[in-house]
């Protein structure tokens, strides 16, 4: 090989090197919730606003209703700081949950803004409205990204159940049951991941369908630790193992997604050594961004994928098709 050739491949190979993670993959900028920092969270505008902004993959949450349809809501009852009746009154208390409404029923109701006046509102004041939206089926928005052409976008799918309040949605063998047919329909198997922080789900999805991916969410807050009661780890006790990297591996998972703020740089290169990927949540000031991505995180979940893709940028990695077509 003479020296120019030399020279050129030798700048091309260490290009591309600076545009993808230390596995060699492709750095995953995922939209939580569609980017709720910037418009209403999962709704079909919000994704579809993701998707024309440039992200990796489409982070969301899915309940089931009372006729057996995979919804996407990341709360099990109707939240009255984002949803208004059938004539646009803000709901004064929480409203009914999914799994007692057919999905018609669903329909009635409004999305779109926030109520500002509530706490929740009030995190995300900047939102912009899109009124006319309603409670997205999954079908739609497989729908929505196959009508745009986005081929390149994948799913995160978040199961919403919970062992402490069982009665709140359908058993988690239904709720597998019936996300698994709408993937399958849809044709979607090899571009869905599956999350949870209640590891039944993603146990029962590695048994019955174990080509799919499966990221393992964990928590260790004060007001929620999902590592300290077995009954969020299916069983699986943290204490049995060498450390939160060690348990997900022994649960079988393929992806790891702490909080951002339980994770430290020892803990994200010894789930890597492990074969796990590592995706951090939910990531939303630039200084967290610069300091994760520098540590080599395999992506990110962010309410505001446009400050993501602004430090992705400014760090050299690659960046996911922005879709105008």
């Amino acid at each position: 090989m003479n020296s120019v050739k030399q020279l050129w491949v030798g700048g091309l190979l260490a290009t591309c090197l600076c545009l993808v993670t230390p596995h060699g993959q492709a750095f995953d900028l995922q939209a939580h919730r569609g980017g709720r920092g910037l418009l209403p969270e999962n709704t079909l505008a919000a994704f579809e606003n993701a998707i024309r902004l440039g992200v990796t993959t489409l982070e969301l949450d899915i309940a089931i209703t009372a006729d057996g349809v995979a919804v996407i809501s990341h709360d099990p009852a109707l939240n009255p700081a984002i949803t208004r009746d059938a004539d646009g009154q803000w709901l004064t208390q929480t409203g009914p949950l999914i799994k007692f409404l057919t999905l018609a029923q669903l329909q009635r109701y409004q999305l779109g803004r926030l109520d500002t006046a509530s706490p929740y509102g009030r995190q995300f004041a900047s939102q912009a409205m899109r009124d006319g939206q309603r409670i997205p089926t999954l079908t739609s928005l497989f729908e929505l990204v196959k009508d745009l052409g986005a081929d390149q976008v994948e799913f995160d799918i978040e199961t919403k159940v919970f062992p402490t309040r069982p009665a709140d949605t359908v058993a988690p063998e239904v709720f597998v049951q019936v996300l698994l047919a709408t993937i399958r329909e849809a044709g979607m198997t090899q571009r869905v991941m599956v999350q949870s922080f209640d590891w039944r789900t993603l146990q029962l999805i590695q048994r019955i369908a174990p080509g799919l991916r499966t990221v393992y969410l964990t928590v260790q807050g004060r007001g929620f630790n999902n590592l300290a009661d077995g009954r969020w780890t299916a069983g699986l006790l943290l204490r049995n193992h060498a450390s939160v990297a060690h348990l997900v591996k022994a649960a079988g998972g393929m992806t790891w997604a702490p909080h951002f703020n339980d994770l430290t740089l020892a803990d994200l290169k010894q789930a890597q050594q492990l074969g796990l990927k590592v995706l951090p949540w939910t990531v939303n000031e630039p200084p967290d961004m610069d300091r994760l991505i520098g540590w080599g995180v395999d992506g990110l979940i962010s309410d505001y994928p446009d400050r993501l893709r602004d430090r992705m940028k400014a760090q050299g990695l690659a960046l996911p098709k922005a879709w105008n077509p």
